[in-house]
């Protein structure tokens, strides 16, 4: 099959487009207003995008209070999203008021950052402070703006739990991260193997 994503004619009950760009990592980012008030939000939208100096983004579809409060503030982490943490993180992607602090909604616990001024998940195994370097509302072809908005951030400070660190390296078996494919759909880690660059053959 084949369709335009002008018309989106698909056909099919849902919207293919998510379930082809899958697995995505799930990017649990805690913000904090100019009034104090914290933010917890999900974004599967959420990647790695360089190395020197460490980067990461995640982008916001429609004008979320993540959004509002890293224009504000200029601060975000990122949390790691383990398997035992999956139902609080989908508790926290509810719908609810910008007064709601979704960290209490899930029953999480809101840690202090290190360097920037912004809460990360207590329970996770991993984190990241990040400043804002960059928001841009993302144009489509025609260089008109859309409602999609990317934030861009220097990782400033990694926090790891000790109980996932093994032999000199972060253990993404023992972490369990969890990824968002299409739909409603989420999965697991299978087993890990290595592939060499052929670069780094011998």
């Amino acid at each position: 099959m084949f369709y335009d994503t002008e018309t989106n004619a698909h056909g099919m009950a849902h919207d293919p487009f998510k379930a082809i760009v899958a697995p995505r990592p799930i990017g649990w980012i805690g913000t904090k207003g100019r009034d104090g008030i914290r933010n917890l939000s999900p974004y599967s939208f959420f990647n790695a995008v360089g190395d020197r100096p460490k980067m990461i983004m995640f982008s916001s579809s429609g004008r979320k209070d993540s959004l509002r409060n890293v224009e504000e503030t200029g601060v975000f982490t990122a949390s790691f999203v383990s398997r035992t943490l999956m139902d609080r993180m989908n508790e926290s992607s509810a719908a609810v008021a910008y007064e709601t602090d979704e960290f209490e909604l899930a029953g999480l616990t809101p840690a202090p950052g290190h360097i920037v001024d912004a809460p990360f998940v207590g329970e996770a195994v991993a984190a990241l402070e990040c400043r804002v370097t960059k928001v841009l509302t993302l144009p489509d072809m025609d260089g008109n703006d859309t409602d999609s908005h990317a934030v861009f951030g220097q990782v400033v400070g990694i926090h790891i739990a000790e109980e996932v660190i093994r032999n000199g390296r972060f253990d993404l078996a023992a972490a369990d991260p969890i990824m968002r494919l299409g739909y409603m759909d989420y999965a697991g880690m299978g087993p890990i193997f290595e592939l060499k660059r052929p670069s780094q053959r011998t």
